[in-house]
């Protein structure tokens, strides 16, 4: 199991963007597939994007078009540049192996209307 800690969230206006960072740890990050989840507050955790080793990437419909999802290997680094922000995006952003059931600390992201 990897260390992961995201970063990059924070408050911004609706339309605006952000880019998240997750840092793993760990030997085995370039053979495994990641994912970016979201939880907001009364709501069920759920995926919002994830990429495979060989870099395929999958999105959730209510992200499709706004947000992109990338891994850098060599920094063991897996990156969600988030653009046309809506306030419904509000949630607590987490990564995780895909399918392990553990997350980070997760970043909080805010957007204002």
């Amino acid at each position: 199991q990897v260390q992961l800690v995201e970063s990059g969230g924070g408050l911004v206006q609706a339309g605006g963007s952000l880019r998240l960072s997750c840092a793993a740890s760990g030997s085995i990050f370039s053979i495994i597939a990641m994912g970016w989840y979201r939880q907001a507050p009364g709501k069920q955790r759920e995926l919002v994007a994830d990429i495979t080793s060989a870099g395929t990437t999958n999105y959730a419909d209510f992200v499709k078009g706004r947000f992109t999802i990338s891994r850098d290997n060599a920094k063991k680094t897996v990156y969600l540049q988030m653009n046309s922000l809506k306030p419904e995006d509000t949630a607590v952003y987490s990564c995780s192996r895909l399918g392990s059931g553990y997350w980070g600390q997760g970043t909080q992201v805010t957007v204002s209307s």
